[in-house]
């Protein structure tokens, strides 16, 4: 029996809302996740929030809320952005939850009874945006490499845990598991850090000057330092120390993290591992940067890309195949728009889009649209190697795939893709449908056609699991059975005689960068289903939306945005809102009109434009109506 797949992303810190970083990580886990399951392996696939600490407490503050309430209302948009990106993770954690909250207490107690940890006075370099103290080396110019702010100097009484004990340990760890942390190059900084001697961690806080976080069972005068207490979420999320799913999964744990946080994963992690008497995780896979601009993403420079933006644009399936082709794992990548279009454009719309629309509408023109029936008399002379190349596809993409080189799994099928072609040129079926003696031909062309499209559904399945379902439906599959199984996609002749198949569509449209923007139809298709009623909320919750009416004074299209009006709202202010409104209302429509306008909403870009506000409206089907009200009301008057 194969070997269960347990795979984690970071827990991603509630400070600021979710962005393509954090979309990337979770959809390679998701991607990989998948990728097991095709291969009937038990998975189990974790994601959650870390919510503790004093970057918390500063964004809550900056907020007017408090850090429970804070920390709620940004785990809920990482909650609910990720079945968005259709990724299917088994559990979401977050570092509030009364369990993680037991499970930390109880290791932090097994290390302290063991002598691992210690009271001192320290002096040290502490940076806020870190939350941990730097030595002199660790700096850039005097100034922290992450932040780039100078770290202020802090002196107080603190718990700390005996790393140093454990570094050679470590690292002869590390040295007889080459495959424990990789790419190779972040096993190396790891082992180049290490070179030097490795100081005790602070493990506490003091409460005088932070209060938002777990309690330290042996002190109560202070909580545990945020990373201590985060990193735990990994065995306690599985129900350590005495859960099954603890004892099923732990031992194949692989972390995927971005290259930001190797020091805490890469050393922090398995000395706290290996001091508590818990085995060490089997794989730390490490990503590079998302660049945009030529810079790493950053709210202070203002280049950060809002995942759902991308995808209501140009299509889920179409934003997950770009990260996972573009960008090659473990090297930093630089994100453009024109980039994802062309991407879209070449690969998917011209190479796989219009494959799969060739083949199915020769299945029509020339069988009607049934599966002709193969005569085994003459397969063989019409073969020319398909079956052998599809077999070498998937081979090569499941070792690809082991490997996180997603890059290049994708390489192979869409070489795959370019074989199918080539097929088609070389037996050219149009000609063979000219002759009644050829029919026999025309079958096999046509059928081993089928069978390849089958084969690249069940391969495009990690990455593009909507259009993997959409294909297999046109390929008269049930689109929920197991066709995307790497055993069932490595038997030839797999698809049934004589099925009915539905005409062909349109997998992924062109897009003219200089016209309108092209909006998917699953997209749209979306918005038809009522969503479920949300988790309660308390009244507090509720008023910390600030809901006014406000009067429309202008509205405008905006160019290339099909969906988009620019609007000029005056709620006692004059404010500029982005609404995607412009299917249902045309903007001379508007002008006048009260609207409900949320106004402590955070500013965002769209297309360019700061939108500061949001406009409520009811949404079915793709028909949208702006919230208005039965008689006139002064303008910015709050909504209770």
């Amino acid at each position: 029996m194969s070997q269960p797949f347990y795979i984690t992303t970071p827990i991603y810190y509630v400070n600021d809302r979710p962005h393509l970083g954090h979309a990337y990580t979770t959809i390679v886990a998701d991607v990989a996740s998948r990728f097991h399951s095709m291969r009937q392996v038990d998975t189990f696939f974790l994601t959650g929030t870390d919510e503790h600490g004093d970057k918390v407490v500063r964004a809550a503050k900056n907020e007017n809320l408090t850090p429970r309430v804070y920390v709620n209302k940004i785990s809920s948009l990482f909650k609910a952005l990720w079945p968005e990106l259709k990724i299917k993770y088994d559990y979401f954690i977050r570092t509030t939850d009364v369990n993680h909250i037991s499970a930390v207490e109880h290791v932090m107690k097994k290390i302290y009874d063991s002598g691992d940890i210690y009271f001192s006075e320290y002096k040290g370099l502490y940076c806020f945006g870190c939350e941990r103290f730097y030595t002199e080396r660790e700096l850039v110019d005097g100034k922290c490499p992450d932040h780039e702010t100078t770290p202020e100097p802090i002196e107080e009484s603190n718990y700390f845990f005996k790393m140093s004990r454990y570094q050679n340990w470590l690292i002869d760890h590390i040295k007889g598991h080459p495959d424990f942390i990789t790419p190779e190059r972040y096993k190396n900084e790891v082992l180049s850090f290490l070179k030097e001697p490795l100081e005790d961690l602070c493990i506490s806080r003091p409460k005088k000057r932070l209060k938002w976080g777990i309690t330290l069972p042996f002190d109560k005068d202070y909580v545990i330092y945020v990373w201590f207490d985060a990193l735990l979420n990994y065995v306690s999320a599985l129900g350590y120390p005495d859960g099954e799913l603890f004892k099923t999964f732990w031992s194949s744990a692989l972390h995927v993290v971005g290259k930001d946080i190797l020091k805490p994963h890469g050393i922090y992690w398995p000395i706290m591992l290996r001091a508590a008497g818990i085995p060490v995780y089997k794989h730390l896979k490490v990503h590079g940067y998302w660049n945009v601009d030529q810079s790493k993403m950053s709210k202070s420079i203002g280049n950060v890309v809002e995942p759902l933006q991308l995808k209501s644009i140009y299509g889920l399936d179409a934003f997950r195949y770009f990260l996972m082709r573009e960008m090659t794992f473990g090297l930093d990548s630089n994100f453009g728009e024109d980039a994802l279009v062309q991407r879209i454009n070449s690969d998917l719309a011209n190479d796989l889009g219009n494959l799969f629309s060739r083949v199915l509408t020769m299945a029509h023109k020339y069988f009607s649209g049934i599966v002709p029936k193969v005569d085994m008399k003459v397969e063989n002379e019409l073969h020319l190697g398909l079956e052998s190349a599809a077999m070498t596809t998937i081979v090569e993409f499941e070792k690809d795939m082991e490997m996180f080189a997603f890059h290049k799994a994708l390489m192979k099928i869409w070489d795959f893709i370019g074989q199918l072609n080539k097929y088609i040129d070389i037996t050219a079926p149009w000609e063979l449908a000219k002759k009644k003696s050829s029919r026999r031909q025309l079958e096999i062309v046509i059928y081993n056609l089928l069978e390849g499209l089958r084969i690249i559904s069940g391969l495009i399945y990690p990455v593009m699991p909507d259009k993997a379902k959409t294909m297999q439906a046109h390929l008269g599959l049930d689109a929920n059975g197991p066709f995307y199984n790497l055993d069932t996609l490595k038997t030839w002749k797999t698809l049934k005689p004589g099925t009915t198949l539905p005409k062909s569509i349109t997998l992924f449209p062109r897009i003219d960068p200089k016209k309108d923007k092209v909006l998917p139809s699953e997209i749209d298709a979306s918005l038809s289903m009522v969503p479920a009623i949300k988790p309660e909320i308390t009244i507090d919750d509720l008023r910390e939306v600030d809901l006014r009416v406000g009067t429309v004074i202008r509205a405008e299209t905006i160019p290339r945005a099909k969906k988009l009006l620019k609007l000029e709202v005056d709620i006692g202010e004059k404010r500029t809102i982005v609404a995607g409104i412009s299917e249902s209302y045309n903007p001379d429509d508007l002008v006048g009109k009260q609207v409900v306008v949320v106004a402590n909403l955070k500013a965002a870009k769209l297309m360019g434009i700061r939108s500061n506000g949001m406009l409520l409206a009811a949404v079915a089907d793709t028909e949208c109506a702006v919230a208005t009200f039965d008689k006139k009301v002064k303008k910015g008057t709050p909504i209770g």
